[in-house]
């Protein structure tokens, strides 16, 4: 009994709100890539967010008070995962508790904290936006704001809510966006909204994935490999921001996860989470939203918001049907570029792609809309533009931006 005694009613407090998000864990463990087996290297390379659940299970044990389960699947859980910083801490905890009051997360003695109270507080945070994740799940069947329309093309998508250290993983299915998983992740060390080179902080906006880097060509540092992202944007360029080498990526093979703001601007995972999210994203039409808070909304209300935009886009369809040069130019801003040319520069190439099409009507497929507010509102969009009677055409990304209520082009550009 003594180890339940020396566990102070705040520490039993700060866990006791797991109780009511249990079923939000047991959902979590229903995404697991395979049932648990009882071969630790194989739960450690099979099992999806399965370190985390087991760290959720120790935390809940605790607010009931079973402290001698916890510790038990405390003792459990860094066995199989060594680098598990902070299990490791909670393992701790639970041993001194044996013997002294617990009161927090890491309630270590100062004569033993001196010179790591930084990497404490760091371990302390990370707990705390793990059990915020928890806590604060997002409505069921509800999706980030910025997905207003997904291709079939766009099989996957992201979203990362960096208040929560927190990555989001939605399969398309044909009756919506699904969350299937979410992960910790830690940010850049600065914050974010990257504006520069080398300020170590993480971009915000509508990006997509580029590419997948083979693990063996990596630095350790890495991880379990790499999934670069486009920053800059076409969004961030028009701004003037600076930099690139943003990635989605593992950690060192002596870290589990790192503390919440710990990078030099990159999103970083556990490795075993990261290596799922590779083997499921695909490279191009993967989006990822990296946003300071990500708002939760019902697809109904995405249809609401994006049908002002898509008249917008269907009347600039017809307008390129039609072939008037003057008219199609009147959905273009001032400042718009396409690869490096303006609009007086680009506009030969309109004029050549409209007397390809010969007439024929200008059919839009495989549409998909993002969108990005901010200090303005932009929507991203990707379509295939296909002339009435063939089969196929080249596919397309238009940037466009809301001036004056109405919405105009800034980038137009195959990709």
């Amino acid at each position: 009994m003594r180890l339940k005694r020396h566990i102070s009613a705040g520490l039993l407090l700060l866990f006791g709100c797991l109780l009511v998000v249990q079923d939000a864990t047991a959902r979590k463990k229903t995404n697991d890539v395979e049932q648990t087996k009882t071969n630790s290297s194989t739960r450690k390379t099979n099992i999806l967010g399965q370190a985390e659940a087991r760290l959720i299970e120790v935390y809940q044990l605790i607010a009931k008070a079973e402290s001698r389960s916890a510790l038990a699947k405390a003792e459990s859980l860094i066995v199989d995962f060594p680098n598990f910083q902070l299990a490791q801490l909670v393992y701790g905890d639970l041993l001194a508790a044996r013997v002294r009051p617990v009161k927090t997360v890491g309630d270590v003695p100062d004569a033993q904290v001196r010179g790591a109270e930084a990497a404490l507080g760091q371990l302390r945070e990370e707990s705390q936006l793990r059990l915020k994740a928890l806590r604060e799940r997002p409505d069921p069947g509800a999706v980030p704001s910025e997905f207003l329309a997904l291709s079939t093309a766009n099989k996957h998508a992201i979203a990362i809510d960096a208040s929560r250290s927190r990555l989001y993983l939605f399969e398309n299915r044909s009756t919506g966006l699904k969350l299937m998983a979410d992960f910790y992740i830690s940010v850049g060390k600065s914050g974010l909204e990257k504006t520069s080179e080398g300020d170590l902080k993480t971009p915000l906006g509508i990006y997509f994935i580029t590419s997948n880097l083979d693990p063996k060509s990596l630095k350790n540092f890495y991880g379990s490999g790499a999934l670069p992202i486009n920053y800059p944007n076409i969004l961030d360029t028009k701004r003037g921001k600076t930099g690139g080498g943003i990635w989605l990526h593992g950690t060192p093979p002596e870290q589990f996860s790192r503390p919440p703001k710990a990078t030099d601007g990159c999103v970083v995972l556990s490795n075993p989470d990261l290596l799922h999210i590779i083997r499921t994203v695909e490279v191009q039409t993967t989006p990822v939203v990296i946003s300071r808070r990500l708002n939760w909304v019902s697809p109904s209300t995405t249809q609401l918001t994006k049908k002002p935009f898509e008249n917008a886009l269907d009347q600039w369809r017809i307008a390129k049907s039609v072939g008037n040069i003057e008219e199609i130019l009147d959905f273009y801003s001032t400042d718009f570029t396409s690869y490096g040319l303006n609009l007086p520069q680009w506009t030969p190439q309109l004029k050549k792609d409209i007397k390809k099409a010969n007439g024929r009507e200008i059919v839009l497929k495989d549409v998909s809309l993002l969108h990005w507010s901010d200090m303005g509102e932009t929507m991203v969009v990707t379509f295939g533009e296909v002339s009435a009677g063939r089969m196929t055409g080249p596919l397309k990304r238009q940037y466009w931006t809301l001036q004056s209520k109405k919405w105009k082009i800034f980038f137009e550009g195959v990709i």
